[in-house]
């Protein structure tokens, strides 16, 4: 039972006003933003339909419009009909992949009369609030892996629709429910695994043509295995207590190595990665030794570690050059400084640097970029909005619109660690890890920092699907929110 007077007057008085005038206050900049993006010399109403700002308008108002209702309803039907929501979005995200109709080469879209719509946008918010029901269960722990493997499944499921939708960028964005998962209590081991990764790639990839100190070995493949066996001693240590095999490890792995190194340099040159193979070889069995003699469990994880590291690696490199699309691969080997490639996969992000380059300090004024009136970003009112931003409104109004995506993070996370229940704590983090994701890349790509993976601005880029999925998902949270002082029986 809930114990509760005045129902509406206890509402309005428990909601996050703060976070509600940071959403207006984004809503009104990224509809400048869009003004400024779409807009065309001798244009000479912004407000009617037939241009994107004005119907912008429309998305905004309708946006609001649905952030109302959702206060408006009690908020435990969040919680109770959590299931029902994630199944439903789960059964349009499968009917979309047999949608014949392609929107420049992804089949996200559905058609509702004259409104196309992106589930995908959606599903985000559904997927929170089954992970939330899920991990607000009686005796539900990360600790157990059958716990955890039920979480990352109810994640997983609507990635691989959202895959094979074509929309590779949409479905990375469910990566971010890792940071939650984090926050809950998940092994700080399973986040290295991820970070991990990303620097076997990059560096194994960004380095593997390049020849170390004059032997035929690469340079990617030697820093790739040597990291390999440093990361695997630290996890001895740090897991097992064994410091002392720490020590062993790292005193065979680098001494051995350098002699082989010299070996290679000043005798007969060869390819060293054959010996960091035979000495990661070695490691993992030493491991395996160390799990029997101690009947320590942790040995073997680190052994699986260790392999794993090793599989992903070549896996990788075969991915990339063997299975991912062409477009992709380029995009990929420009974000790495393998290819320039200007005029195609790298030309978005060169335009965009000129573009908030041009800015300079205070921008250039309203509705006065030119990178952007002669059109020369490719989807400068979407994915890349924030390049006018940067050409318009200078350096000081990227630093203003990055402060106010700051102010409302920290929000989120206030908001999200005063909650009584863990399903309001869990879905609370699931809107902050999603929203730090899409803002996190969507500047980084802007600027040359993170690959073109097509995801939006928040409350930015053009378009309704993207602005109601983003209004149902913090709109959500603020009614749970609004409803923690209430007493439950």
């Amino acid at each position: 039972m809930v114990k509760q007077t005045d129902k509406p007057a206890g509402v309005l008085r428990s909601l996050d006003w703060w976070t509600i005038l940071i959403y207006v206050a984004l809503l009104a900049f990224g509809w400048l933003s869009v003004c400024g993006a779409s807009y065309t010399y001798g244009e000479t109403d912004i407000f009617s339909l037939s241009s994107r700002s004005g119907m912008q308008i429309v998305w905004i108002g309708t946006s609001m419009a649905l952030g109302l209702f959702l206060l408006l309803l009690d908020d435990r039907f969040y919680d109770t009909f959590a299931y029902v929501i994630y199944g439903f979005l789960v059964l349009l995200l499968i009917a979309t992949i047999f949608n014949p109709t392609e929107i420049k080469g992804s089949r996200s879209w559905i058609k509702l009369g004259p409104v196309n719509l992106q589930p995908a946008e959606f599903a985000k918010f559904a997927t929170a609030l089954a992970v939330a029901k899920l991990m607000s269960t009686y005796g539900f722990t990360m600790q157990k892996w059958k716990h955890f493997a039920a979480a990352i499944a109810v994640v997983v499921l609507p990635m691989i629709c959202i895959v094979l939708q074509k929309e590779t960028g949409s479905a990375l964005v469910y990566l971010a429910f890792f940071l939650m998962f984090y926050r809950e209590g998940m092994t700080g081991s399973v986040l290295f695994t991820g970070v991990a990764m990303v620097f076997y790639f990059v560096v194994g990839i960004r380095f593997e043509e390049t020849m170390l100190w004059g032997t035929p070995t690469s340079v990617g493949k030697f820093v790739v295995l040597l990291a390999v066996q440093t990361f695997t001693a630290f996890m001895v240590w740090l897991y097992s207590s064994g410091k002392r095999q720490f020590w062993i490890i790292i005193a065979y792995s680098y001494g051995l190595t350098l002699l082989a190194l010299l070996f290679s340099k000043y005798v007969i040159p060869f390819d060293i990665v054959y010996v960091q193979m035979v000495l990661t070889a070695i490691l993992v069995g030493f491991l395996v030794y160390e799990g029997l003699g101690t009947r320590m469990r942790t040995y073997y994880y680190i052994a699986i570690f260790t392999v794993g590291s090793v599989i992903f690696f070549n896996a990788a490199d075969y991915v990339l050059n063997n299975i991912m699309e062409p477009h992709q691969r380029t995009r990929i080997n420009v974000l790495l400084g393998l290819d320039e490639d200007l005029s195609g996969a790298g030309y978005n992000v060169h335009q965009s640097e000129i573009a908030i380059g041009s800015g300079g300090l205070l921008g250039k004024g309203f509705l006065n970029g030119t990178q952007t009136k002669l059109k020369y970003v490719p989807e400068q009112d979407t994915d890349f909005i924030f390049c006018t931003v940067g050409e318009e409104e200078g350096f000081v109004g990227c630093a203003a619109v990055l402060l106010l995506f700051l102010a409302l993070i920290i929000r989120l996370i206030k908001m999200a660690e005063r909650q009584p229940f863990r399903f309001g704590r869990v879905y609370g983090y699931c809107v902050l890890s999603i929203f730090l994701f899409h803002v996190f890349i969507n500047v980084g790509m802007v600027i040359g920092l993170t690959p073109v993976i097509g995801i939006p601005l928040p409350f930015f880029s053009y378009g309704g699907s993207s602005l109601w999925g983003f209004t149902l998902l913090l709109f959500i949270f603020l009614r749970i929110d609004a409803s923690r002082n209430m007493v439950r029986q």
